[in-house]
């Protein structure tokens, strides 16, 4: 496994690509990752794929983890840390009411990006004590992606950017139309689902996410 620098980190959140089949219709998921990774700009794929089967789940991983592979992206899962551990991801992302930090990072080891997700300043110092390498906040705008989530308030999105030494990438309803409002929140990047995956022209929709993400990175 490669081992990711904090500048490695906080690059790979510039636009980072979260999977969720729900959004893909006909079309399979191998052919549309791979389309959404066919032009420059998704930094990082995470699988979040929380309806499928322990062994679908596995096929989807490999299959993701190989594509990412061909265009030198890290990636990592959701939430599954035992998965991540068995393929050899880059790494995993955890939730407040999953397995605590220190367990995935015990089980994932020193070299793996971890993230974690936070909704208040306090579980962002939390978890950035605990050993955290990044956070994601949102959900930032509202989101259909996922039912039970609440929307946070901008000002508590650069609250916690601030507050915290390690990047933050904000996820939850953003899309290429509405990123620029978080210019001055300090955000290191943008993780979208929808707005790759629910798209007819997925290699415009990421060449347009990027050009918004790289214009917030300029403005941190």
């Amino acid at each position: 496994m490669r081992t990711w620098t904090e500048d490695d980190i906080r690059n790979m959140l510039t636009l980072y690509a979260v999977t969720d089949r729900a959004w893909l219709g006909e079309r399979s998921f191998g052919d549309v990752l791979a389309e959404a990774l066919s032009v420059p700009g998704v930094t990082c794929v995470q699988l979040r794929e929380k309806r499928a089967s322990a062994a679908e789940r596995e096929a989807l991983a490999r299959e993701a983890q190989r594509l990412c592979a061909q265009v030198g992206i890290p990636f990592l899962i959701d939430d599954d840390v035992e998965l991540a551990a068995r393929i050899g991801a880059d790494g995993a992302h955890i939730g407040q009411d999953d397995r605590s930090c220190a367990e995935a990072r015990a089980m994932l080891g020193e070299q793996a990006i971890i993230g974690v997700t936070t909704k208040t300043l306090e579980q962002a110092l939390r978890a950035q004590a605990d050993g955290a390498d990044y956070l994601g906040v949102g959900a930032v705008f509202p989101t259909s992606t996922k039912q039970d989530t609440w929307t946070i308030d901008h000002d508590v999105l650069r609250q916690i950017c601030e507050q915290v030494s390690i990047p933050v990438v904000a996820i939850g309803g953003i899309t290429a139309q509405n990123a620029p409002t978080l210019a001055g929140t300090g955000v290191a990047g943008i993780a979208v689902v929808s707005a790759i995956f629910a798209q007819e022209n997925i290699p415009q929709a990421v060449e347009e996410l990027s050009r918004e993400a790289r214009a917030l990175r300029a403005g941190e």
